[in-house]
């Protein structure tokens, strides 16, 4: 299926669609593939104190691999 009929199978499915919380992610979607625009900007304070947070544990050497995490909670 080529990309124009991919676009109007989509702007078909989305005219009838009745679910907010659906379009309210696509926008948030097509928002975030808007020129100029930093997803950064977008996140709250919180969630990039937790971002930084994760960061400084990486540089800091406070990580574990998959396979300890498997291996210690048995997944």
């Amino acid at each position: 299926m080529g990309h124009n009929a991919i676009k109007l199978e989509l702007i078909e499915w989305l005219t009838k669609l009745e679910d907010d919380e659906t379009i309210e992610y696509l926008k948030v979607v097509k928002d975030s593939r808007s020129e100029n625009k930093v997803w950064w900007d977008d996140l709250s304070g919180e969630e990039q104190e937790g971002i930084n947070r994760g960061l400084k544990d990486i540089q800091d050497g406070r990580t574990f691999s998959h396979e300890e995490i498997s291996k210690r909670y048995g997944l």
